[in-house]
């Protein structure tokens, strides 16, 4: 008899029972190439013994101590590890296990931080429609998934969402993408003065939205335009990197690319590639600086936080994104990979756009490619899209309601950034084999 709770009770998985590079094998021998990484998460694939030896490591000399009574070597050299390449002013990391409880640590940090400096009447987030920040409740509130977050309503903080930076579907034909960026970025201005810029503590975005859309990246200026009026009006300005962080789009942070820094951060995914549950709350020195000198005390917290061997686990992963060369290897490859997708599908008629970054790429299915038709949502393409893939031997991440909750299917490329050529070869011919079973 069955008693894990699964995520969902009328489609039980199959069982996987080992890892292998950028495979995973289930309880009949069946190999599946792990062309999402999970939920890109598996950057280094799933055997990589230097992780594995850190982590045995860990254990034998000290599995766990709780961060009320003690620190450790390992998040000690992971934090000044990933400062060492942070962005801008970014200067602390605050540990947790896992994305979505580092979203949750900072919207509470932000609050905080307002509290600390005399401001207590900034409450309210603005974030973006088909936005995903994860599955605790700020977290879900501040997102912009309506389907997910439908439920769960009288339960929500009080957020207000602009429009994504969501170029294929909102430029106009006759608009340059810088002239849209602005556009798109100067509603973040509008909902402040709606609302009372006084009475917001900060934006969040993802630098490029990830689940919920499928690898969208901004278009050139958006994000400058943004913190231009983050700065203006004193609000903080919080990226969302669980997903599109720690290398994935070709940078360690994908912040970088749009030559911003914001005030906080957040990282998990990739951060531990899947070996240990792990995510992080980054912030600015000025913003961990108002509460060392006020009260001294971040009033959150959970068990597991700073978990040393999560972090010893970690601080492999890093140095291997960093100094090992695999976030340079993620901007090759990821090029490669496009191309790939471009070549064999950029002229399907029912694949209206191939997009993103690094090794973060997602594909828009429509119905019609002129007019950009979406397909009936009650057809579930995505969800057929998904099983054909993993009938061929391929993993991806699929999504509907790419448009507006409701509307549009995308399926989410996010494989380890060890693929190889033939792996890529691999990954394209499977997925032309699904689509070839679900759109012919």
């Amino acid at each position: 008899m069955n008693h894990v709770f699964p995520r969902h009770t009328k489609a039980l998985p199959p069982r996987a029972v080992r890892g292998e590079g950028a495979y995973l094998y289930d309880a009949d021998g069946k190999q599946y190439l792990d062309g999402s990484g999970g939920a890109a998460v598996s950057c280094l694939g799933h055997s990589d013994p230097d992780v594995i030896a850190a982590i045995k490591a860990q254990i034998d000399n000290m599995a766990f101590a709780h961060t009320g009574f003690f620190t450790s070597d390992a998040a000690e050299s992971l934090a000044d590890r990933l400062i060492a390449h942070a962005p801008g002013d970014i200067d602390r990391v605050y540990f947790v296990s896992g994305g979505s409880e580092a979203v949750e640590a900072a919207l509470k940090l932000a609050r905080q931080y307002f509290l600390e400096i005399g401001q207590p009447q900034r409450s309210r987030f603005i974030a973006r429609r088909q936005s995903y920040h994860g599955n605790t409740l700020a977290a879900l509130a501040t997102g912009g998934n309506a389907w997910r977050k439908e439920p769960f309503a009288p339960l929500m903080i009080d957020t207000s969402h602009i429009a994504p930076c969501y170029e294929y579907r909102d430029r106009a034909a006759d608009e340059t993408p810088e002239a849209y960026g602005l556009r798109a970025a100067n509603e973040l201005e509008k909902e402040l003065l709606r609302v009372g810029p006084e009475n917001v503590i900060g934006f969040l975005a993802e630098p490029v939205v990830g689940a919920t859309a499928g690898a969208v990246p901004p278009v050139p200026g958006y994000f400058k335009r943004i913190r231009e009026i983050c700065d203006q009006y004193g609000v903080l300005l919080i990226l969302d990197e669980v997903m599109c962080g720690m290398g994935r789009t070709g940078t360690l942070f994908a912040c970088e690319q749009d030559g911003i820094s914001p005030d906080i951060v957040t990282i998990a995914k990739g951060l531990g590639a899947g070996y240990q549950p792990i995510g992080a709350t980054l912030c600015t020195r000025a913003i961990y600086e108002a509460i060392e000198n006020g009260s001294g005390f971040f009033q959150h917290g959970h068990t597991y936080v700073g978990h040393p061997t999560a972090c010893a686990a970690s601080d492999v992963v890093v140095t291997k994104l960093t100094e090992g060369g695999l976030t340079e290897r993620a901007r090759v490859m990821g090029d490669k990979l496009d191309q790939a997708l471009k070549t064999a599908f950029s002229q399907h008629p029912h694949i209206g756009d191939i997009r993103g970054r690094g090794m973060f790429r997602g594909l828009e299915f429509v119905e019609d490619r002129d007019s950009k038709k979406p397909f009936d949502p009650s057809l579930g393409i995505n969800k057929k899209l998904k099983k054909a893939c993993f009938e061929a031997g391929l993993i991806c991440y699929p999504m509907g309601g790419t448009i507006d909750g409701k509307q549009g299917d995308h399926i989410l490329l996010a494989p380890p950034f060890i693929l190889s050529d033939a792996q890529i070869d691999e990954l394209v011919s499977k997925l032309d084999i699904a689509c070839q079973n679900v759109l012919s």
